[in-house]
């Protein structure tokens, strides 16, 4: 199976390649092809206006969270039956995991799946000096081949010809596309990053249409379907959840997954994996919805923010009162950083579901980062002593921040670090897993909603 395809990577963060990679789906998916789109890293928002824009999953591709050798498979899982694939990068192209070189860099990703690279640049303040830019990335890697460059905020013809006419002269990079600086295309941000697409509605399908008409009147599209062609075929094969899980005995179990604007973090590749687990997945949203789906055995919890949503949570007390009593009754939940603040007694002064002894609160510090954790204690995810990666991102802090039976442990530059709480039926935690990185906590999850759902029906 040979998928064309290529990486939009940038020299730094916030040069334009979420507007460049948006707008390019979008521009494709106009023209009427079908366009698979990807995002480097364990970022949840960029493929949420991916999404958008190609009519299908958003997907990531994390070498950390899954490990290098799943790479390849899972994007021509994701890619399956598309016409060209189209991957963001993630920070700066050679920027990686913290102290380990170049793993989980859009570098190492591009290398992995064998992708020529198109390079964002950010044209503002500088004229000449962009070839001395370009050609230092183009001769970092001999392994990445660096093969076009578009330039964004352009602020006049003059400023592009000046630029095309350094890197023709000094890069040997050739220029695929010049961008004017455009308020239309402007995404908006808060204290995590882009505001999610699912709570933009009209404003996200509008941002996303403008991103690819922008890009659709600025980018030779020719020039870049050719040079995806020139990726030449992977020698792997698709990941297929099925093969990574054996399905539970008996009925297939119910499980009720939180989404809607309040909880949007998730991976595409949880939910299939439970769905290969025998389990039946079945999507509610905590901001409208009165009470859990009917027969309910299991219940996921992903992240979001909820603290922008923390009157609404509060005031669906009816809610509220079933996730607590499903607890209550040995349901199984399992939730990660949102879904950890949602079950606790309160969130900056408001009352949430009440399964946690736990309270939280918003501050000013970001946590953020990947982890490496090992299980504690035995749970609902699997037995202790599990090893599994994983990435902490939020600017909340719970008191206490574990329980009697702490979910993970690991180290930090501070210190070894418990955190999260694993008792019983109820596993939560700040850590965000990708479980095609570890497909042991789908099979594990969907075995204990079997076993609830055996006993209740």
């Amino acid at each position: 199976m040979n998928i064309p395809r290529l990486v939009v990577a940038a020299p730094s963060s916030g040069a334009g390649k979420t507007t460049v990679a948006t707008g390019l789906i979008a521009a494709l998916a106009a023209r009427g092809l079908a366009v698979s789109p990807h995002k480097v890293g364990p970022d949840y928002i960029d493929p949420g206006y991916h999404a958008l824009a190609a009519g299908r999953p958003g997907r990531n591709l994390d070498a950390f969270l899954c490990g290098p050798e799943r790479i390849a498979p899972l994007f021509l899982h994701g890619a399956a039956g598309a016409d060209v694939a189209v991957v963001e990068g993630v920070m700066g192209l050679f920027d990686g995991a913290s102290g380990r070189g170049e793993l989980a860099s859009t570098a190492h990703v591009a290398k992995l799946l064998r992708a020529p690279v198109v390079l964002v640049v950010d044209g503002s303040s500088q004229s000449r000096s962009v070839a001395a830019l370009v050609h230092g990335f183009a001769s970092w890697d001999p392994q990445v081949r660096l093969a076009g460059v578009i330039l964004n905020r352009v602020a006049s013809d003059r400023h592009e010809h000046l630029l095309r006419e350094a890197l023709e002269e000094g890069s040997g990079v050739p220029v695929l596309g010049a961008l004017r600086r455009s308020a239309a295309v402007a995404t908006p941000s808060r204290h995590l990053g882009l505001i999610p697409a699912v709570e933009r509605s009209a404003e996200a399908l509008k941002a996303v249409a403008d991103m690819g008409e922008l890009v659709a009147s600025s980018v030779d599209l020719d020039a870049l379907l050719e040079l995806a062609r020139t990726a030449p075929e992977l020698d792997a094969e698709p990941w297929d959840p099925a093969a990574e899980v054996a399905p539970v005995t008996g009925a297939a179990p119910r499980i009720a997954v939180a989404g809607g604007p309040a909880f949007s973090f998730s991976y595409a590749e949880n939910a299939e994996l439970l769905g290969a687990a025998g389990a039946e997945v079945v999507p509610f949203d905590p901001l409208h919805a009165s009470t859990l789906p009917e027969g309910t055995a299991g219940l996921v919890i992903g992240g979001g923010f909820p603290e922008l949503y923390v009157r609404e949570l509060s005031r669906n007390a009816q809610l509220r009162g079933a996730i607590a009593d499903f607890a209550a009754s040995g349901g199984p939940i399992a939730a990660e950083c949102a879904g950890l603040l949602y079950l606790g007694r309160e969130l900056d002064g408001k009352p949430m579901c009440g399964v946690l002894d736990t309270t939280a609160r918003m501050t000013e510090r970001l946590t953020l980062g990947y982890r490496e954790a090992v299980a504690l204690h035995d749970s609902l995810l699997g037995p202790a002593g599990t090893r599994l990666r994983g990435h902490e991102f939020h600017r909340t802090v719970c008191e206490p921040g574990a329980g009697e039976l702490p979910a993970w442990g690991w180290r930090l530059p501070t210190g070894p670090r418990t955190e999260g709480f694993a008792a019983g039926n109820v596993h939560a935690s700040y850590l965000h897993l990708h479980w095609a990185g570890s497909p042991s906590l789908a099979a594990s999850f969907a075995a204990a909603a079997a076993e609830y759902g055996g006993h209740v029906s």
